[in-house]
């Protein structure tokens, strides 16, 4: 009996699966996919039915025909390819290049543990068709709306532009938030929180909410003094007091979407770099004596769904672990969304046995970090409720009414393992001192303090990854793809967390929005979601719908052909006279927005930032004197170039001295003279380093602010989770 062969897409799955396998089985890896469309030219037939044209990538020819010749060999043909749409391809694409004289079988490995790849073995099935289709829908309609739209914004805007179907309603998303932030006008107001002391020496902060019974609101300080000057001698007395008992019931296990919202929001990891390390979880690690396997089970899925035998096996290590009082009577099962497609479970370990600190060993700082989320969300699931004892005080002062809330935990239940960090209503637990309903308080102080609205926050990738799913945009194996190439393209920057479009991403929005309705209209976008959805599943036809869709889209491309004005070539003429030569100054864009140059150009070559607002009114941004500049001394100017800020000389071109842009700050480090300067990497990330590189390697992401630093005497701390902290080396002092 001859062997069998197993292709998969990854060199690690093939370590692990020969382990499991033997002898019997030679298997290959694709190392991704081996085919895709054409980079050169549209490779779609839209007449012959949206045929594509799938040729072998480059670099793919000795994997093809490896594969190929193995193939010939082989009594039997498995592909275990990732169990998505992007897996079936591959699989469709290894099947092609076999050929039709041999048999092929699909194998589905939703957790790569022996277990679970020798009951895929024992169980194959045929490739699906429906699944390869939607796939190959959703790869036609990119290329179409890409390879249609990008060189329309070649010829109008820059070359080496791009459109994207589904980034660019990401990119429509940020730029509404940016346009709601800019049309936002903060409100001042009021609040007065009083402090309160109990016969018995206990103080406590209550908060003014209520005048004569209807909702308070103080838009001024006047207003503020006014009630504090009421107050003053009032007696404060205890009005009601509500007591009850709430439960929180723990989150289900991660899906895709929220197991990158949390990486982002508590490890700080991008939602591309959470999959790279779920991926290789995922595909199998080296844990010593047990050798290779998969950790967690497969990483794209939409579905809070576990299987008994995992929820079984929480169960015993939660009451091998815990007491009893940590077990539900029953296990934790969690109903998915109606969009849910519930193709694989939930991510969850793969053995509940492998905790976090067994397999540290053999983890690096970033997989551990994922891998002990993972773990503890899906322990934390199959725990029993937090119990809570809510308190509301409400004080009584000549009409006034002041409110008090605290709770304290009853009962930890899951939050022994996996606390769900600003899921608590803001609400804190903090135990308010005992008191009786008409006590008389005693009133310490009066705290007035002024505030004002806030306009709504700007993306995070996490936030943003969350409002996609909400819309029905974008599908598992696609959210991180959508945050990382707006960015990659330069249409959005991420400064702090927060997602900002570039005056760049602000064009192609308001270009693609005014000739792309259609494209960029959030609930066409998720219906065609919808639709590729269907056609997975065998209910609608996949070249029926290409149709549809491609006759609305041809409608705006050409209006767009017709109707959209070449930013590169257009100047404005302005009424601001130019500074050196007198003439006047015309309104230019570029990538980096817009800016204003003279119209005795070539001969003179001023040029100025502008301000434009929102009536459209033109103001020249005189540029502010950041030093002298040490080779001719005339005054340092803070630019902007590809790498970020810089400084340069006025005197350009005539002098063409630069210098990195100083922040202001000492560098931290024993003995350095160095000043901390912003510099941007080749990934165009922002980072602080000291200005006398090389000299001084010593470079952070984290934000500097004023030191000393109280344990070693640094100029310099940087801010870590908003606390500061020390980084010469040998230090580490953090604030607590």
């Amino acid at each position: 009996m001859g062997k069998s062969l197993l292709v998969v897409e990854s060199p690690t799955k093939v370590k692990t699966l020969s382990k499991f396998l033997g002898k019997d089985y030679v298997i290959k890896a694709t190392v991704g996919h081996i085919k895709d469309l054409p980079k050169s030219k549209l490779g779609v037939d839209i007449d012959k039915g949206f045929e594509p044209q799938f040729l072998v990538l480059k670099g793919k020819s000795k994997i093809v025909t490896e594969i190929k010749k193995t193939g010939k060999e082989a009594d039997r043909i498995y592909i275990g390819s990732d169990p998505d749409r992007e897996g079936e391809a591959i699989a469709f694409h290894v099947a092609e290049v076999i050929g039709k004289g041999k048999e092929v079988e699909r194998v589905l490995f939703h957790e790569i543990t022996k277990k679970g790849v020798l009951d895929a073995m024992q169980h194959p099935t045929k490739l699906d068709e429906a699944k390869y289709n939607a796939q190959k829908a959703r790869r036609i309609l990119d290329r179409l709306v890409g390879y249609k739209i990008s060189p329309l914004l070649w010829e109008k805007v820059s070359y080496g532009l791009s459109a994207g179907r589904v980034q660019s309603v990401a990119l429509r998303l940020v730029c509404d938030r940016e346009e709601e932030i800019d049309a936002f006008v903060k409100e001042e107001y009021w609040v007065i929180d009083v402090e309160l002391q109990l016969p018995s020496g206990e103080r406590f902060t209550a908060t003014l909410e209520k005048r004569n019974g209807e909702k308070i609101k103080i838009p001024s300080e006047e207003e503020a003094n006014s009630i504090k000057n009421t107050l003053q001698g009032k007696e404060f007395i205890v009005d009601r007091i509500e007591e009850k008992e709430r439960n929180v019931f723990p989150q289900p296990p991660f899906i895709t979407s929220r197991m990158q919202q949390e990486a982002s929001r508590r490890l700080r990891f991008s939602p591309k770099k959470t999959m790279m390390l779920a991926q290789k979880l995922y595909e199998g690690i080296d844990v010593g004596e047990e050798g290779s396997t998969g950790l967690i089970t497969y990483m794209r899925t939409d579905s809070v769904r576990i299987s008994n035998e995992a929820a079984f096996a929480a169960r015993h290590y939660i009451e091998e672990t815990f007491d009893k009082t940590y077990l539900p009577a029953k296990p934790h099962f969690f109903k998915n969304r109606k969009s849910a497609q519930d193709a694989h479970e939930a991510i969850r370990p793969t053995f509940v046995h492998l905790t976090p600190e067994r397999v540290k060993p053999y983890l690096d700082k970033d997989l551990f970090s994922l891998y002990d989320l993972i773990w503890k969300r899906f322990v934390a699931s199959q725990m029993e409720q937090e119990r809570l004892k809510t308190k509301t005080i409400d004080i009584r002062a000549d009409g006034f009414t002041f409110a008090a809330r605290g709770s304290e935990v009853l009962f930890d239940g899951f939050t022994r393992i996996y606390e769900e960090e600003g899921d608590d209503n803001g609400e804190e637990k903090t135990r308010l001192p005992e008191m009786k309903e008409g006590q008389i308080l005693s009133l310490i102080d009066i705290l007035p303090e002024q505030r004002f609205t806030s306009p709504p926050p700007r993306y995070t990738e996490a936030s943003l990854i969350r409002t996609l799913e909400m819309k029905g945009i974008g599908r598992p194996s696609t959210y991180a793809t959508i945050v990382t190439t707006v960015q990659d393209r330069s249409y959005v920057k991420k400064d702090k967390m927060k997602l900002i479009p570039t005056p760049l991403g602000k064009t192609i929005n308001k270009l693609l929005r005014e000739f792309f309705p259609l494209v960029l209209d959030i609930g066409f976008t998720a219906t065609m979601e919808e639709i590729l959805d269907l056609i997975e599943d065998g209910k609608k036809d996949w070249v029926k719908q290409l149709g549809k869709f491609n006759v609305a889209f041809e409608k705006e491309l050409h209006s767009a052909k017709e109707g959209m004005v070449s930013l590169k070539k257009e100047e404005r003429e302005t009424d601001i006279i130019c500074d050196k030569c007198g003439k006047k100054m015309l309104l230019r864009w570029s990538k980096n927005g817009e800016y204003l140059v003279c119209s005795g150009k070539p001969e003179c070559t001023n040029k100025k930032n502008v301000r434009i607002e929102e009536d459209g009114t033109i103001t020249a941004v005189e540029e502010e004197v950041k030093g002298t500049c040490s080779e001719c001394g005339g005054n340092l100017l803070e630019k902007r170039g590809r790498f970020g800020r810089f400084l340069a000389c006025s005197n350009y071109p005539a002098c063409k001295h630069t210098e990195p842009y100083s922040l202001g700050f000492s560098c931290p480090e024993e003995g350095c003279t160095g000043k901390l300067v912003e510099r941007t990497s080749k990934k165009k990330k922002r980072f602080t380093a000291c200005s006398r590189y090389p000299d001084c390697t010593f470079a952070t992401n984290r934000e500097p602010v004023e030191g000393p630093c109280p344990s070693c005497g640094a100029p310099t701390l940087f801010t870590y989770r908003n606390r500061p902290l020390c980084l010469r080396k040998g230090c580490g002092w953090k604030s607590k």
